[in-house]
């Protein structure tokens, strides 16, 4: 009885520490700049969590020359697209994470969607705090993540800008980033637009099958923020976590952090000038019937920083919000069949957050 009593007044006391820490709208960046020199219990993970846990079975490494696999966009209309598909279709099937380049979005935009990030998260706190919020359902807010199944914050500070149709809502954002990520946006849907054509090839379907689904369209900006960290090996930037959307496009500065799960190992995503990542999502993984696999993946603490980094997420709009998806009738047949039930993108959220935030977890319960 003791232990027991003992046990609800430390998760008391983490529950204190953290209604404290996110009432200072400061965030995890505000703890860094009061000059604290160790990471305080609310950030610390469970063994089994730890980048460096030896209880681990999914450990760190980038042994046998594992790289997760960069496809260079080049003359993608041209005599390369074939090539570039089956490339492709490789990644997906084996990795659900693959880096581009060649895509045609500048230097420019992505350097100054990232310098977006910073200064919007390096102003003074009085000038950021009317955005705190961990509220969802907002347009525009910024927060510190705080994991519903691990009870524990981590090493993170995020922008997050949700909309349906950004062109109409570009004025929700604070003025210091409103142009570099609204410009950032519109080439990241030209590029996704090309994506989703090579991704539709690439499971044996008509180039525009998955635009006229209406699966994949733009629908939020997340900004992140990593301070540097004094005890790393105590905690984690992003905990091992699936996106519970159709696709993502992602960016990150030449910092690192950034891991995938792969053959039961964490692999190192090592940051490639100009190169942006594309992730497939749950719910791609869904329609595909297995054939397209979603990428676990992680962000490590590190004493280097700020990392920076920018995420599109695709996934249906309010007006669709009520479509279902099923494993694609195209890809069934007699010996391949549906391996999912029938479900909207919003019911998929829910069974994703009530899971732990992954895949593997979440999908086998959709299983038919």
């Amino acid at each position: 009885m003791e232990g027991k009593t003992q046990g609800i007044k430390h998760e008391t006391s983490r529950e204190k520490d953290l209604n404290e820490l996110i009432s200072t709208k400061a965030g995890v960046k505000g703890l860094v700049d009061s000059g604290i020199t160790n990471v305080p219990r609310i950030f610390k993970v469970k063994p089994e969590v730890n980048n460096n846990s030896s209880n681990n079975n999914t450990t760190t490494t980038n042994i046998h020359n594992l790289q997760v696999p960069v496809i260079s966009l080049e003359d993608y209309q041209g005599e390369r697209r074939q090539m570039i598909v089956e490339q492709v279709r490789h990644a997906s099937e084996t990795w659900g994470i693959f880096q581009v380049v060649g895509h045609g979005v500048s230097c420019d935009v992505m350097k100054n969607m990232l310098k977006s990030v910073s200064e919007f998260h390096e102003q003074p706190t009085e000038l950021k705090q009317e955005f705190y919020s961990h509220d969802s359902k907002r347009k525009v807010w910024y927060y510190m993540t705080v994991h519903p199944v691990y009870k524990t914050a981590f090493w993170k500070d995020t922008l997050a800008w949700q909309f349906d149709d950004f062109e109409t809502e570009i004025q929700a954002l604070p003025l210091i980033c409103r142009k570099p990520m609204s410009d950032y946006v519109s080439n990241i849907i030209t590029l996704k637009t090309e994506l989703s054509k090579l991704l539709s090839e690439a499971l044996g379907l008509d180039s525009d099958h998955l635009d006229k689904m209406e699966c994949m369209e733009a629908r939020k900006l997340v900004g992140h923020y990593y301070p540097s960290c004094p005890e790393p090996e105590l905690t984690l930037g992003t905990a091992n976590h699936s996106d519970p959307y159709f696709f993502t496009i992602l960016l990150q500065d030449d910092v690192g952090g950034l891991q995938v799960s792969h053959q039961n190992q964490w692999i190192n995503v090592q940051p490639i000038d100009g190169a942006l990542i594309a992730i497939i999502g749950d719910m791609f993984q869904l329609i595909s019937n297995d054939k397209f696999r979603s990428a676990e993946h992680r962000v490590v603490a590190t004493k280097q920083g700020p990392r920076l980094s920018a995420a599109c997420f695709f996934y249906p709009t309010a007006k669709n919000q009520e479509l279902t998806f099923r494993p694609l009738n195209d890809l069934l047949s007699d010996d391949s069949p549906a391996l999912y039930k029938e479900i909207t993108h919003s019911e998929y959220l829910k069974h994703h957050r009530l899971h732990g935030n992954c895949a593997s977890k979440t999908l086998p319960g959709l299983r038919l």
